[in-house]
């Protein structure tokens, strides 16, 4: 009996274990992170967003924060206070 619960909770300890994702540190900064942030895009930025992390993003030529939230983490628009994209080149 002992030996059938230990062959159910093999399998449902992997698939728990499985659901967990890497996300990488501020130690492992992508290469299309910037360093420094201009001052100009500081001023303009609406308060609410994180800054710490933000790359151009090459197809739009937009900035992109990485926003960590309680379900995953992933990279949103940069904003203005007023909600407009900030971006390096007119859209």
């Amino acid at each position: 009996m002992a030996a059938t619960r230990v062959f159910w909770i093999l399998p449902i300890l992997a698939a728990v274990a499985a659901c967990s994702a890497t996300v990488p540190g501020s130690g492992d900064a992508d290469a299309g992170t910037l360093a420094r942030l201009p001052d100009s895009v500081v001023a303009i930025a609406a308060p609410y967003q994180d800054l710490s992390e933000v790359r151009i993003m090459p197809d739009d030529g937009c900035y992109w924060y990485r926003h960590t939230g309680p379900v995953e983490t992933t990279y949103l628009p940069l904003r203005t206070v007023e909600g407009r994209p900030i971006c390096t080149r007119v859209q």
